[in-house]
């Protein structure tokens, strides 16, 4: 009895951050502005970088697969990696110079101007992300922001800012999934979707 009530409580929950979500048009408008921004870059020869840490590593992953792969439709990929998905670079720059600047170092190298850095914290406090952001910013790239609800240190660095209305880890990541999906369907609509 009591492992269907957690089961039920976890849908609950993610349900209700969805909701909160839907409901807020402010939230609408700033999913719309994302996707946007990256629709602009892709179209000017533009690329998109991903950083996240653990969980939010492999969303950034799944997300960045959507749009260098496809979502739904056969089309010409685009350009989008994550920055964790080299692993001796990885490791070597973590050991070489420190954690914190292994996904800096890298937009150091290939972030150019109007590139879109995305990047993914759930407290929106991990140093690593936060010193991609900065060096996103020396690059005058965007910077796109996935966090929970407070945005942590990142909400006043990111040109668009969605952090999802929960301070719950778990609820956080579903909704960020939600929201690379959207933002995948919308960008590969808007560039390849037919007119």
């Amino acid at each position: 009895m009591m492992m269907n009530k957690l089961i039920q409580n976890s849908i609950s929950e993610s349900i209700a951050v969805k909701q909160a979500m839907l409901t807020d048009e402010v939230f609408a408008q700033k999913i719309a502005r994302a996707a946007q921004i990256l629709v602009n870059s892709f179209q000017n020869g533009g690329k998109a970088l991903f950083c996240g840490n653990g969980g939010s590593a492999a969303d950034a992953q799944h997300i960045a697969a959507e749009l260098s792969g496809r979502f739904y439709l056969d089309r010409d990929p685009l350009y989008a990696e994550a920055l964790h998905v080299n692993s001796s670079y990885v490791t070597a720059v973590a050991n070489d110079y420190g954690y914190d600047v292994v996904f800096a170092r890298m937009i150091q190298a290939a972030g150019r101007s109007g590139d879109v850095l995305v990047a993914l914290s759930t407290s929106g406090n991990s140093p690593n992300i936060l010193k991609s952001i900065e060096m996103a910013k020396e690059k005058a790239m965007f910077v796109i922001g996935l966090t929970g609800a407070s945005g942590g240190n990142m909400a006043s660095l990111c040109d668009v800012l969605l952090n999802v209305p929960s301070t719950n880890t778990p609820r956080i990541q579903e909704a960020h999934i939600l929201l690379g999906h959207i933002i995948c369907h919308w960008v590969e609509e808007t560039i390849f979707g037919k007119k």
